[in-house]
């Protein structure tokens, strides 16, 4: 017997199934709808506005946008809402709740009668969460980007959220702005609603979801303001629809092949590092792992081609104008696995077959010219990571790729903040920053590991010095900055055991980290070492007893699907 649809899908169990439909039927037309519209197919519309995000403020036309074009497909529309997670609003991070909404996306989709869902969201964790919840859920899906913030100006400067931000804070920091200049800044930096305007982590994450195949052609870098942005949403509804009739699951879409897709499309932009956790998330909830040998040929082999902020000069409404994803794609074709599917139901090697448009070469660089010949993105290894460790390469400082320096530690976030600026720290420019306790156990994994240049060193000039963290960093943010060190310091990690005037070594060119201790040391401060206090209930207890670590997606342990690695 086939699966009911519609209305007919998952009816409440009341140990009645005639019952559950006519007392469903008889709530569905309190609400007006006609008999007519309850025999169509049922596209269910996740949206996730709130007060606290920014980036989500036109979702409510971007929803009744999906919902016309469901109408015009012959489909019913039903929008429902999740939580939503403003990047810069929540505490301790973002990054704490991304596995709760996905939970909230995976059941509702679930428990709702609904043949295919239209997911709405931009900042950063959301569109992960929604991903994550859709592939877990395996129920016919697309994406659909809330789109980039416009720029501002300041004294004739264009200005985005949030490079610009970190840029004018540090010139404050070093006394070079004042703060009369800086609460002007204040305002001009995000002027209009839409994700940052930069490749940082929300539009890394559009990019690399439209390569992946799970959001509509063209659709990743068009300006939230843009009617364009309207139209897009029009054509996911409908699109939609044509998965009601025809459907591809997630399962379909993503496949070993297509992530490498998303990985390379990544490296080409020069994208965040969070994408790696996220995307690695993303694939694990259906059984799929890049090994680190993997992800570091995918970026030696691609270059990057985009000239976007921190990695270059231009902002997100450039990539658009300039040809957006599908010209990048267009100059990776000849690495990508091209019979990978997309939810427009045809091969990622038919879209690229089609007619392409003007490019933009200034902004969206030639295969032959590149920005950098190598991938943004990097694994590092060795005995201060035994499992790994991210570095982006392509927003570092290159005379610090080969460095051997003395260790400043910073025990925590707390540590970190009362000592910085102290004019008695212990600390010269060649030393390396080390912040412990800011993984996902520490400290729910914040965007920490930007550790700011001491102020006493800022004000002598200093603009880069390597810092080493088991945090995250903005996806805006830049300088020569390993993260996600694993396994992390609250786990008992070897990070947990660097101390100040400890000599560490990186090598960028042998893709190593290693703290230059002798291994007995190491493991005599280790038997010594004490873990931190747990949580002891709610959802900061489900959180700590079940997050994996980084190289696993920061994912809940119970979450993840069988594992089909790469090589």
């Amino acid at each position: 017997m086939s699966e009911p649809v519609g209305l007919d899908r998952g009816l409440t169990n009341y140990g009645d199934r005639d019952f559950a439909r006519f007392l469903r039927r008889s709530m569905a037309r309190s609400m007006g709808i006609s008999n007519e519209l309850l025999a169509k197919p049922i596209v269910g519309i996740a949206t996730s506005p709130s007060d606290f995000n920014n980036c989500h403020r036109y979702m409510p036309q971007l929803t009744e946008a999906v919902a016309r074009g469901v109408f015009a497909a012959g489909g019913l529309p039903r929008a429902f809402p999740t939580i939503s997670l403003g990047e810069v609003f929540l505490n301790p991070t973002s990054m704490m709740f991304r596995n709760l909404m996905s939970m909230d996306v995976e059941e509702m989709i679930r428990a709702q009668p609904m043949d295919a869902v239209v997911l709405i969201g931009g900042c950063d964790k959301t569109v992960p969460a929604q991903l994550m919840g859709a592939a877990s859920a395996n129920r016919p899906a697309v994406q659909l980007v809330t789109g980039p913030m416009s720029t501002g100006r300041y004294h004739g400067e264009r200005l985005g959220a949030c490079t610009d931000c970190r840029r004018f804070w540090a010139k404050f920091r070093a006394g070079g702005v004042s703060k009369a200049e800086l609460d002007e800044v204040e305002g001009r930096l995000a002027v209009t609603a839409g994700t940052c305007a930069v490749m940082g982590t929300a539009s890394t994450m559009a990019c690399i979801t439209e390569a992946l195949g799970m959001a509509l052609p063209g659709t990743a870098a068009i300006p939230a303001v843009d009617s364009q942005r309207l139209v897009a949403a029009e054509a996911s509804g409908r699109a939609a629809v044509r998965l009601t009739q025809h459907p591809i699951v997630p399962s379909t879409i993503i496949t070993t092949q297509s992530v490498e897709n998303a990985f390379r499309m990544l490296m080409a932009l020069g994208g965040s590092t969070n994408a790696v956790v996220h995307l690695t998330a993303i694939a694990g909830r259906l059984g799929i792992r890049i090994s680190a040998l993997r992800l570091n040929e995918i970026s030696d082999e691609t270059p990057v081609l985009v000239d976007l902020k921190p990695v270059g000069e231009g902002y997100m409404e450039d990539l658009h104008a300039a040809g957006g994803v599908g010209a990048v794609l267009r100059e990776l074709r000849h690495l990508l696995h091209l019979d990978c599917m997309t939810v427009e139901g045809i091969t990622l090697r038919e879209r690229l077959d089609g007619p392409a448009e003007w490019v933009d070469h200034n902004v969206i660089r030639r295969f032959d010219h590149p920005i950098s010949p190598v991938g943004g993105l990097i694994v590092l290894q060795g005995s201060l990571a035994p499992d790994g460790a991210i570095f982006k390469r392509a927003a570092a400082t290159p005379a610090l790729f080969e460095v051997e320096g003395r260790a400043v530690v910073f025990e925590n976030l707390e540590d970190l903040s009362a000592r910085i600026d102290a004019p008695d720290l212990d600390v010269a420019p060649n030393d390396f920053l080390v912040l412990k306790n800011a993984g996902p156990h520490g400290a729910a994994m914040p965007e920490a590991g930007y550790l700011p240049i001491p102020a006493k060193l800022a004000r002598a000039g200093v603009k880069d010095m390597v810092r080493i963290s088991d945090a995250r960093m903005s996806g805006t943010a830049y300088g020569t900055i390993v993260l996600h060190t694993a396994p992390e310091a609250a786990i008992g990690g070897p990070l947990a055991v660097v101390r100040s005037g400890d000599r560490i070594a990186l090598s960028v060119s042998r893709k190593r980290l290693d703290l230059l201790v002798d291994e007995r040391e190491v493991q005599r401060r280790l038997l010594a070492w004490t873990p931190p206090a747990k949580p002891e209930r709610g959802y900061a207890a489900l959180y700590r007893n079940s997050v994996l670590q980084a190289p696993a997606g920061c994912d809940f342990d119970f979450l993840v699907g069988a594992s089909r690695e790469s090589r």
